[in-house]
């Protein structure tokens, strides 16, 4: 860093894989940002492409770096490898960031105490339907905190996202940087959580905000979701004293065993019976849980003057649930699996 500037050298690393649909749009971002060029690195990763990504990427004065070991925490680490910062931020491959990103970051690092900065990410694209929905609906996949927080212990719905989070380099090397064992989703997670056990200082920032592509067809949100759960069950498995394993145990065990495992039980006994009642029960209990989130969107709907909210929503709401859940319990068996077989 030269000496000549009292500010932090920021490397900037970016997971990519098959990211030609979005990359442009992240990349001509991260030219116009505000901070100074001699001040900062901008690092890809590449976990082996199909698509044009490395093509476009390489019209850049950026490095190209390719993805050492599988998963997102393995291109984390393989930047973090090959850069130079003393703050190293991250982001993805469908996502925007403003030019005073990097200057919101690091004004919050200037308090040598903190070790962690996570930021907001927004919904880039405000008409489509589906990319609305999942900036609005109660079951959020990006972080929601209104105020900025200085903590050592993160709450169920204040967890920062990978598209948007940046580390002081000797937290990240005093936890063993990022685990490789987790991937498909909660992996960026269980990297901020090692740190606020060690009593590293966390920080979470309104302020500092990217903006996301979001998915843009249901069967693309519903795979998404799907992989998060095997993420979860991952989790789970490899990190079992960890407080997002507990968190997403007891969703799995609520939503499967208690939620799923008693519809499928009534419709079944009541087809071996060959009486309604229990289907009966079954669908009335799916029908009062639905109702009962349409309730939560009323209030929504009125605001918006988008009456259908209240029908759409919820709906949803319960297939991305499901995928949710089948992801972990697919995870789960196949993890099993392989225990029992070694």
């Amino acid at each position: 860093m030269p000496a000549s500037t009292d500010v932090p050298f920021v490397s900037v690393i970016v997971p990519v894989r098959n990211m030609g649909k979005t990359i442009w749009s992240l990349m001509e971002s991260l030219m116009n940002l505000d901070y100074p060029k001699d001040c900062h690195e901008i690092i890809l990763v590449d976990g082996d492409s199909k698509d044009d990504t490395r093509e476009i990427v390489k019209e850049y004065p950026v490095a190209l770096i390719d993805q050492e070991g599988r998963g997102c925490n393995a291109a984390r680490n393989t930047g973090v490898k090959h850069s130079k910062g003393e703050i190293i931020a991250f982001t993805d491959g469908d996502c925007i960031v403003p030019p005073n990103w990097i200057r919101l970051i690091a004004s919050n690092f200037t308090d040598p105490g903190v070790n962690f900065v996570g930021g907001l990410v927004r919904a880039y694209d405000r008409l489509d339907p589906l990319s609305v929905y999942l900036e609005e609906t109660f079951f959020p996949i990006t972080p929601r905190f209104r105020w900025r927080t200085e903590t050592t212990n993160l709450g169920l719905l204040h967890f920062p996202a990978g598209a948007n989070m940046a580390f002081r380099r000797r937290a990240l090397e005093k936890i063993g940087f990022f685990d490789e064992r987790i991937f498909y989703g909660f992996e960026d997670l269980d990297a901020v959580e090692e740190l606020g056990k060690r009593g590293f200082k966390i920080v979470l920032d309104p302020e500092v905000v990217v903006w996301h592509q979001h998915r843009t067809s249901l069967r693309e949100i519903l795979k998404q979701h799907f992989n998060y759960g095997r993420g979860g069950t991952l989790l789970l498995v490899h990190k079992r004293a960890s407080q997002l394993a507990h968190w997403f145990a007891i969703y799995l065990i609520y939503s499967s065993f208690v939620g799923i495992s008693i519809f499928v039980f009534l419709m079944t006994f009541g087809v071996m019976i060959s009486h309604p009642l229990p289907i009966q029960v079954g669908l009335w209990l799916f029908m009062i849980t639905i109702a009962s989130i349409q309730l939560y969107y009323v209030p929504l709907a009125l605001k918006t003057k988008r009456l259908r909210k209240i029908l759409l929503y919820p709906l949803l709401d319960f297939a991305r649930g499901f995928g949710f859940t089948f992801g972990g319990l697919i995870q789960l068996f196949w993890s099993l699996g392989q225990r029992v077989t070694r």
